[in-house]
């Protein structure tokens, strides 16, 4: 089965508010108007809910009531702003397919996002959009789930004992959890390199056109699929994709000597949840 005719076939195909569309546009612009964003933001009265309600969380822990999306601007910041309307945004564009984990998925895109993020800020890349390659990099597997569910299932159980998950998708279904995450990002509009980041994810070495934040996607999902399944340090140390790390130089050493700090990313979101 092709891309297209797995698209074609899905009939509740996931999408997008606008908002969050121009808000994906508006990362490189330092000089965006806040005041103009945070009126886009409060015209979609979903979207404001969950921001206010994840801005006056514990985590984010406001000196003030936080009632309107101008008092979360000054509140917690644009860039914080921009992510909880993205997390946000993503999450709620998916229905829950059946017999599928929805809340150990967002869990686990969350912490990617967040880790991708923060690994971001040690290379050359833009946090903001490696946050979004975070969000996006395995709604592939929701994709999956809802157009060839009982074949998904065989598989996650399959990966379970040590199958893998591409070459398994591949060969039953046609198509993979990261050719769709690509094809989504898209038909969302998002840029170019995000669709890259998301494809070539599971090796970015062996992609013909690297792409540093798949690299940052390949590092930040490793360890939290590390953490999530509770290897031991010497285990991450040894299993570490070290040449992925030299390619960008992220400093590998750096990296595994905050691995308690890296647990804690991502759980901003929980409220969310």
């Amino acid at each position: 089965m092709e891309v297209a005719q797995f698209f074609e076939e899905i009939s509740n195909l996931p999408n997008i508010p606008k908002v969050v569309q121009e808000l994906i546009e508006s990362f490189n612009d330092e000089d965006v108007d806040t005041l103009v964003l945070a009126g886009k933001i409060a015209m979609d009265q979903t979207l404001t809910a969950k921001v206010l309600r994840m801005a006056n969380s514990v985590y984010y822990g406001p000196s003030r009531t936080v009632t309107t999306v101008n008092d979360a601007v000054i509140s917690i910041g644009v860039n914080a702003l921009r992510t909880l309307v993205l997390a946000s945004g993503v999450k709620g564009a998916f229905e829950s397919p059946a017999d599928f984990d929805v809340k150990h998925f967002w869990q686990v895109s969350f912490k990617v996002a967040a880790v991708a993020k923060e690994l971001a800020k040690s290379v050359a890349a833009d946090p903001e959009t490696a946050f979004t390659c975070g969000m996006l990099h395995n709604v592939g597997e929701v994709l999956l789930h809802l157009g060839a569910p009982a074949k998904a299932l065989k598989i996650d159980e399959a990966v379970k004992f040590g199958g893998n998950r591409i070459a398994l998708q591949a060969s039953q279904i046609g198509v993979t959890y990261t050719q769709l995450g690509a094809e989504l990002a898209k038909q969302w509009r998002f840029p170019d390199v995000i669709s890259l980041a998301v494809a070539g994810q599971a090796n970015p070495l062996a992609e013909k056109e690297f792409c540093v934040y798949a690299a940052l996607l390949h590092i930040a999902q490793f360890l939290v699929i590390s953490q999530d399944n509770k290897f031991s340090e010497d285990d991450i140390r040894a299993r570490f994709p070290v040449e992925v790390a030299k390619k960008i130089d992220l400093d590998e050493l750096m990296l595994l000597q905050r691995l308690d700090e890296i647990a804690e990313l991502g759980h901003e979101f929980d409220e969310m949840l």
